[in-house]
């Protein structure tokens, strides 16, 4: 995809959707981080449907510590892997309880030390609570950047590096958004739907599905 596709992708995703919003369901950072390392290898559905029951009785570090994690681990049990997510869950929130005063810390260092919170958390919860212009590749944006000729590259890392440098600035903080829900409703895995794309003249995909 040359540069002056790249400006034309993202003018139109812009043009048809000028302020992007995450699926997930939050009221503070906290609960965006929870959120956020709950929908590992899980739908933003499913976490928000666990969520809605969650945080209207403990939405702060301390309050989720005093559940104890049976008690976690008995609201979010219909997520897949939840014991594993509820054991993340307890020791970041012990964590930031008592090294970051139960606040979320603002650095991508400080993000990644905490338990179940890897680069592309990290990158979530810098780019939708903090704005800051950073690129976190699930599978969709792994999938949309290498099948356009977007971001090609073999990893997430690879594809992240490659999509920081190639999308233009203006465009940043918001193509994170962009590019997971053009995966997600558009640019699907087993078949894109390429008769419906509004960016379908400037992707490298060959050849076009038609229906």
């Amino acid at each position: 995809m040359k540069p002056a596709q790249i400006e034309t992708f993202f003018a139109t995703l812009q043009a048809a959707n000028p302020q992007p919003v995450t699926e997930l369901e939050y009221t503070s950072v906290f609960e965006l981080l929870a959120a956020v390392l709950l929908s590992a290898q899980a739908t933003d559905v499913g976490v928000n449907k666990a969520t809605r029951k969650l945080f209207p009785v403990a939405h702060t570090p301390q309050q989720i510590l005093d559940l104890g994690l049976e008690g976690l681990e008995s609201y979010i049990k219909t997520i897949g892997l939840y014991r594993s997510k509820a054991r993340h869950l307890m020791e970041t929130c012990r964590i930031l309880v008592e090294r970051h005063g139960g606040q979320v810390p603002r650095t991508r260092e400080a993000l990644e030390a905490l338990p179940g919170v890897g680069r592309k958390t990290a990158n979530v919860v810098l780019n939708v609570a903090f704005g800051e212009p950073t690129m976190a590749v699930d599978t969709h944006i792994f999938r949309v950047g290498n099948r356009t000729g977007l971001a090609p590259g073999k990893t997430p890392l690879a594809v992240e590096q490659q999509l920081l440098k190639r999308i233009p600035a203006k465009y940043l903080v918001d193509a994170h958004h962009w590019l997971i829900l053009h995966g997600r409703y558009v640019c699907q895995a087993r078949k894109p739907l390429c008769h419906q794309c509004a960016v379908s003249a400037c992707c490298d995909f060959k050849p076009k599905t038609t229906g």
